[in-house]
């Protein structure tokens, strides 16, 4: 019997399979409970171009909680920042499995209404 994390884990593996056969750059989140990550990460999926998380000190000073839609929010913005900085305008949304429905959402519309395109 398949638990939760198991499932999570084969649906990640099916999702990046996909987005290896694109070459293409990715955007990769990671959600805990009291934090959420983003990470571009090259084509070739050696090198991150751009990272952000609630726990950076801009977004941190700002929220009194790391965990919510809000730091969501803002860390979506503050990646789609870094990533047009750095010149990239076109990723594939790797959601690492987790459903795309709260923090995972709000984080990627924030990255969407910024100037990202995925």
């Amino acid at each position: 019997m398949l638990n939760k994390k198991v499932s999570r884990q084969r649906r990640a593996r099916k999702t990046r399979a996909r987005i290896a056969e694109k070459r293409t750059v990715r955007l990769a989140i990671n959600r805990t409970n009291l934090h959420i990550y983003a990470q571009i990460i090259s084509a070739c999926g050696s090198k991150i171009l751009a990272s952000a998380s609630s726990l950076d000190a801009d977004v941190k000073k700002d929220l009194a909680n790391g965990g919510n839609k809000a730091a969501a929010s803002v860390v979506g913005q503050l990646i789609a920042q870094k990533a047009i900085a750095a010149g990239i305008a076109q990723v594939a949304f790797d959601r690492s499995g987790n459903r795309y429905h709260g923090r995972v959402k709000a984080l990627a519309e924030a990255a969407r209404e910024h100037g990202l395109q995925f």
